[in-house]
C-alpha cells in the first residue's frame, strides 16, 4: 500500500483544530506535524485552505433491505460509493432477520451482499425480531464475532416488533454483555389502531402517514424504551428521533438515570410534513417512519446538537424509487418507508449547521463521526485523527458551491429529497485506510476494498 501525505490542511476533530501534515502508511496515520519528511515515492496532496476531517460515520443505513417482495435500490457497491462521495467512510448498516429466521443465517445473507462489493468500511447493528433461548445463544456468538450492538423495533407489531417480555430479555442480555441496544421507538398498537381508522374512513393518501404516527405515539415509545433501560441497566440508543415531544422524554429519562443516547436525521432537521402532502402522489417519496414532522420541531432538534442532548446524526438511508413507492398508491400503509440521504448527510449538515452558526464545527465532527465511533466500539481506530487511527480522512473544500440533484448524485435512485438545495463545500479528497477513493467529489478509487469492522463491547466504563 502506497504512502500518502496530506500537507497544510486545517485538521479539525471533535476537540482540536490546527494546521499540520498527516502521513498515512499501511492504512493508518503514522505521523502528524509540520513539514514532515517523507520517503521517496510518497504521494503528496496539498490541502492548503481546506479542512481535514476524520472520515465520517453514518450510524444508521439500510443498504440491503427486503420489503414485501421488493428490495431497496442501492447495493453495497452503489451505496458505499455514494457515501464516500459525500464524505462518509464507514457505514453501520442493519442486519434484520425475519421473526422466523436465524440471526446467524441473516448475518451470512448480509455478508454475501457486502463482502467484495463495499468500497468503504462497514459494520452492522444486529436486529432482534424475536427473543428465545436459540436466539440468545446466537446473539452471544454474534457479539463474540465483533458485532456489538442490537436493534429492536417497538413498532411493526406482528412483523419485526418485539413484545415487552422479549424487549426485557434483549436488554438484560445487552447489559450482561456490555453492548448497546438501538431502538425504533413508537407504540405499535397505537399506530395499528390509527391506521385502521384512517383507511376505513377512506383516508389512504401519503398525507395520512404522519397523522397515523403522531408525535405522542413516538414520545410514548421513547418513554417506554427508556423505562426498560432503567429497569435492566442496559445502555440504549434511540434511533431517528423526530420531534420535540420525544426528545423531552429522552432528556427526562436521562435526568432520572437512564443510560440513553439520541440520534436524529438530516431529514428531520431540514424537511417537514408538508413534503409528504405534495399532490399527485409525489408525497410518497417523503414517507418514512417516524414521519417528517411540523417544522416547529426542528429548532428543538438543532438545539439538541448544540447543547449535547442529541448525540449523533444519521441518514436512515432506505432508497425505494418512485415506482416502488406506488405499491401504496391505494393505501399509505403499503408505501415502502424511506428517504435516501446517505450521500448528502454531511454536506447538508455542514451547510445548514456550521455555516449558519447553529452547530460548532467541533460538534459537527462529533455528531457526524466521533460519537458514533465511541458509542459503537470503533474509537479511536475510527472517528478521530491521531497516531494509529485508521487513515480515513476527508479533505473538505469549504469554498466550493454546488446544487443537489438526482441527475448528478451517486445513489441508485431516481429522486433526491433535497433536489435544488445549494450546498457549501465538497469532498476534495476522501481516503479509506489511506487509499484515495474520491477526488473532487467523484469516485476514483477501488471497488470492493471495504472491510467489516469488528468491534469491542463498549461497556461505557
Amino acid at each position: 500500500m502506497a504512502s500518502l501525505v496530506i500537507r497544510n490542511g486545517e485538521i479539525v476533530t471533535a476537540s482540536q483544530r490546527y494546521v499540520a501534515d498527516i502521513l498515512c502508511d499501511d492504512g493508518v496515520i503514522v505521523a502528524i506535524g509540520k513539514h514532515l519528511d517523507v520517503a521517496a515515492g510518497t504521494e503528496e496532496y496539498d490541502a492548503s485552505g481546506k479542512f481535514v476531517f476524520p472520515g465520517f460515520i453514518d450510524p444508521h443505513t439500510h443498504v440491503y433491505l427486503p420489503f414485501m417482495g421488493s428490495f431497496a435500490c442501492d447495493t453495497y457497491e452503489t451505496a458505499t460509493i455514494a457515501a464516500l462521495c459525500g464524505g462518509t467512510t464507514t457505514l453501520i448498516d442493519f442486519c434484520i432477520p425475519g421473526r422466523d429466521e436465524s440471526p446467524l443465517a441473516a448475518i451470512e445473507t448480509w455478508r454475501s451482499k457486502a463482502e467484495g462489493n463495499a468500497a468503504s468500511d462497514w459494520t452492522w447493528h444486529m436486529a432482534v425480531t424475536r427473543f428465545d433461548d436459540e436466539v440468545e445463544r446466537e446473539l452471544r456468538q454474534i457479539v463474540a464475532s465483533g458485532i456489538t450492538s442490537f436493534k429492536v423495533f417497538l413498532a411493526y407489531g406482528g412483523a419485526l416488533g418485539v413484545d415487552d417480555k422479549e424487549l426485557y430479555g434483549v436488554m438484560k442480555l445487552a447489559a450482561e454483555l456490555g453492548v448497546i441496544v438501538t431502538a425504533h421507538c413508537e407504540n405499535a398498537d397505537m399506530i395499528d389502531a390509527l391506521q385502521k381508522r384512517f383507511v376505513s374512513e377512506g383516508k389512504t393518501g401519503p398525507e395520512w402517514h404522519e397523522p397515523s404516527r403522531p408525535t405522542y405515539v413516538e414520545a410514548e415509545g421513547t418513554r417506554h424504551f427508556c423505562t426498560m433501560a432503567r429497569l435492566t441497566g442496559a445502555h440504549g440508543y434511540i434511533v431517528h428521533l423526530s420531534c420535540e415531544e420525544a426528545l423531552n422524554e429522552a432528556i427526562e429519562a436521562q435526568l432520572q438515570g437512564a443510560n440513553v443516547w439520541v440520534e436524529t436525521l438530516i431529514q428531520h432537521l431540514l424537511l417537514d410534513n408538508t413534503h409528504a402532502e405534495r399532490p399527485d402522489f409525489e408525497g410518497a417519496n417523503f414517507v418514512m417512519s417516524p414521519p417528517l414532522r411540523e417544522k416547529s420541531n426542528q429548532d428543538a432538534l438543532w438545539a439538541g446538537f448544540s447543547k449535547g442532548m442529541v448525540a449523533t446524526l444519521g441518514s436512515d438511508h432506505a432508497p425505494f424509487n418512485t415506482e416502488q413507492k406506488k405499491m401504496g398508491k391505494d393505501n399509505f400503509c403499503l408505501i415502502p418507508n424511506g428517504i435516501p440521504s446517505l450521500e448528502d448527510r454531511v454536506r447538508m449538515f455542514y451547510t445548514h449547521g456550521v455555516e449558519t452558526g447553529r452547530v460548532d464545527i467541533h460538534r459537527f465532527v462529533d455528531a457526524a463521526s466521533t460519537q458514533a465511533a465511541k458509542l459503537f466500539g470503533m474509537f479511536p481506530k475510527k472517528g478521530t485523527i491521531q497516531l494509529g487511527s485508521d487513515a480515513d480522512l476527508v479533505v473538505y473544500d469549504k469554498e466550493h458551491r454546488s446544487t443537489i440533484s438526482a441527475k448528478t448524485h451517486h445513489m441508485n435512485i431516481d429522486y433526491n429529497p433535497f433536489e435544488g438545495y445549494e450546498v457549501k463545500g465538497r469532498c476534495a479528497l476522501v481516503t479509506v485506510r489511506g487509499t484515495v477513493q474520491v477526488r473532487d467529489g467523484e469516485f476514483v478509487g477501488k471497488k470492493g476494498i471495504g472491510k467489516l469492522i469488528k468491534r469491542e463491547p463498549t461497556h461505557f466504563g
